[in-house]
């Protein structure tokens, strides 16, 4: 990208809404990630607009990107337009049993507005790291609980910068996936439709299920949550483990000792030491349980 398109971006949206050269390790949990050609921060729907329209003027790839959570970016860091939608794009508002949200709100942010409102059904989510966007992109899910139980519906953009409105059932909604694994639709906010309850009993559900995070998972090191997919029947904790592989340590990049179903940076791994260790996890369980 030439430097007369990164200065038309921070003409646009203002120095303080965009970085040149970005390391992405700063903006992934991860903590991995080399830098963003633009980082760009847009604070409303026609701000979004106008980024999709100068990538599409520019021929320039971009990318959406919440908090990060679920991400692994290359060391090489990535050649186009990375536009975050999440602390400028994060309003919620709670009206009787529903709550409506933009896409960069984080999920813990919702859970407390909804516990606040006395709203259940949403406990399962507020100790996942992550917006909305994302987890509705994944159909993100811990607990019993997934999203697919709640979103009543979603507002897309599509690569043309229309708006779209789809009812969940649109959303086709499965284990981690939605339509939006398969398009190129971007979440811009959802209708999260809860159940009244006890105040006191949603608090109580809340603080169980961070203790058992707390208690169960590495949170002192950075990751992108439980890593591998779940096979039908089976805990991808349990078969890492049972593998042998618990604790395995490749260059900058461990299997979790505290959960197997965690692949770990203990400081200083780069892209392809996680997946260079994931592969290994991967290719061994598949030889030994098929």
């Amino acid at each position: 990208m030439n430097e007369e398109i990164k200065q038309k971006f921070c003409r646009e949206f203002g120095s303080d809404r965009v970085l040149l050269e970005e390391p992405m390790k700063r903006h992934t949990t991860f903590r991995i990630g080399g830098p963003a050609e633009v980082f760009v921060m847009p604070g409303n729907l026609e701000e979004v607009q106008r980024i999709l329209e100068i990538c599409r003027t520019e021929d320039l790839p971009y990318f959406i990107l919440g908090n990060g959570s679920n991400l692994l970016v290359s060391d090489k860091g990535y050649q186009g337009v990375v536009v975050q939608l999440y602390r400028n794009f994060g309003q919620i508002r709670v009206e009787d049993s529903r709550i409506h949200a933009q896409a960069g709100a984080l999920l813990s942010g919702i859970a407390a507005a909804a516990r606040e409102a006395s709203l259940t059904g949403f406990e399962f989510a507020g100790g996942i790291p992550g917006t909305l966007g994302g987890a509705v992109v994944m159909n993100a899910g811990a607990y019993g609980g997934e999203m697919k139980d709640i979103v009543k519906s979603v507002r897309l953009m599509d690569t043309d910068g229309n708006i779209l409105d789809f009812t969940n059932e649109q959303m086709e909604f499965s284990y981690r996936r939605s339509i939006l694994s398969r398009t190129d639709y971007i979440v811009l906010s959802a209708q999260i439709e809860l159940e009244n309850g006890s105040y006191d009993e949603i608090k109580a559900t809340m603080a169980d299920f961070t203790q058992r995070r707390v208690t169960k998972q590495p949170l002192s090191l950075p990751s992108a949550g439980s890593t591998f997919k779940r096979p039908e029947g089976h805990f991808a904790a349990k078969l890492i483990d049972d593998s042998g592989l618990r604790g395995l340590t490749l260059r900058g990049a461990q299997v979790s000792e505290k959960h197997c179903g965690f692949v770990v940076n203990l400081g200083n791994a780069k892209a392809k030491d996680i997946l260079d260790l994931m592969y290994i996890v991967k290719s061994t369980v598949k030889s030994k349980y098929g």
